[in-house]
């Protein structure tokens, strides 16, 4: 009976050491697996952090160029960006001119770069000349041509919108006709909407910084 118990024993103090070698393997492994996946996803942190860093320089290189070259003023606004161009139109009329047109195209090609799933709201204006009704439709008009420029230049339809706000926001009080200033009236600026997009207003907020 002595003789069994001690096989016994034996046996017993063999499973335990087994036990302990297959859990100290299985340890080891499932360590090593997690090490695996941390560095995986450090890797792609880090991946991801250098192509945002890439693209905010990338747009911050564009915007500067929007500014010297067309003298834009962009502004980072609660629902989005606002890009003021010195793209304006003569008295009474609502047809794109030819010299602005090199910055609506450089425009139209950030638009889709940066903004391609941006809702982008052209906002017209007239000078104060006329009824208040007639300013209003003349805007509108403007915006509308404007629109149709940008379509021409790749953008969608249901990424472009048009409104007109008639002699409303004036630059130069009351300039209108040939008055010194009234062309700063009759105008467009673009507003694009990103407040439902974080990393567009994130990487537009880095580049103007």
């Amino acid at each position: 009976m002595s003789v069994n118990i001690r096989n016994l024993s034996a046996a017993l103090l063999g499973v335990t050491v087994m036990t302990a070698c297959v859990t100290k393997s299985t340890f080891r492994r499932e360590m090593n697996d997690r090490r695996t996946e941390l560095n995986s996803e450090v890797s792609a942190r880090t991946a991801a952090d250098s192509a945002l860093s890439a693209e905010i320089a990338a747009l911050r290189t564009d915007l500067t160029g929007l500014r010297t070259e067309f003298g834009a003023r962009i502004t980072a606004m609660e629902e989005g960006i606002k890009f003021a161009f010195p793209v304006n139109f003569a008295f009474d009329d609502a047809t794109v001119r030819e010299q602005d047109q090199v910055a609506l195209d450089r425009f139209a090609q950030i638009a889709q770069k940066y903004y391609n799933g941006a809702v982008v709201t052209v906002e017209g204006f007239a000078d104060p000349a006329g009824s208040t009704r007639y300013n209003m439709d003349l805007s509108r008009r403007r915006a509308e041509a404007v629109r149709a420029y940008l379509v021409s230049k790749g953008m969608t339809d249901a990424q472009l919108k048009a409104i007109g706000y008639g002699e409303s926001r004036q630059v130069v009080a009351g300039a209108e006709r040939d008055d010194t200033g009234a062309e700063l009236n009759r105008r467009v600026v673009f507003v694009v909407e990103t407040k439902g997009d974080s990393t567009a207003a994130n990487v537009t907020a880095s580049a103007l910084r």
